[in-house]
């Protein structure tokens, strides 16, 4: 469920709306990287960081000169200090689902850290259900919204994405959230 081979349409649609400045970005759960390249193609100074040793080294060799993706091997929890307030952007696809929900406050938190004021956070929801179990674990788009606005994110832009894979239609929905202009978090 959770490699498409590709970068996900949503984004591309995104990355080329001229909507969303080029800054620094940092891709969590970013598997083989496709979605990371894709903002790079499009000037973002991206950072992709996954826990997988193979994803890692597919993302090395998939690394394009002319755009490059710095591709970290690391356990996303444990960026250290470094890495704080370094990120205009988040990017978010299939990662939050595989963690556990009594974590995902944990991640939250992360985001908070990881992004400057007024950065964005950019999901892909999915998959969106009710059913037990996993990874992946089902997400709510409403209780992810309401876990980040307790870190003092707010709610910029959210749908039902029509360019979504015909198997993820409707379970998957685009959420970017805004941390707020200051370094204070709930």
């Amino acid at each position: 469920p959770w490699h498409l081979g590709q970068a996900a349409l949503t984004f591309a649609r995104l990355a080329a709306s001229g909507n969303y400045p080029p800054g620094r970005m940092i891709v969590l759960g970013a598997g083989y990287g496709h979605d990371a390249r894709l903002f790079a193609r499009h000037g973002f100074a991206v950072t992709a960081v996954d826990f997988a040793e193979e994803a890692v080294a597919a993302m090395r060799q998939l690394n394009e000169a002319a755009h490059p993706v710095q591709a970290l091997q690391a356990d996303m929890f444990e960026l250290g200090a470094k890495w704080h307030g370094r990120f205009d952007y988040i990017l978010e696809y299939v990662c939050f689902c595989a963690i556990g929900p009594a974590r995902r406050g944990e991640f939250a938190a992360l985001a908070a850290r990881l992004l400057r004021p007024g950065g964005l956070y950019i999901s892909l929801a999915f998959p969106i259900g009710r059913r037990l179990g996993g990874p992946p674990f089902v997400v709510q788009p409403d209780a992810i919204i309401e876990l980040f606005s307790e870190q003092g994110f707010a709610l910029q832009h959210r749908e039902f994405p029509h360019d979504s894979v015909p198997a993820r239609q409707k379970i998957e929905e685009l959420i970017i959230l805004q941390k707020a202009n200051t370094n204070q978090t709930n």
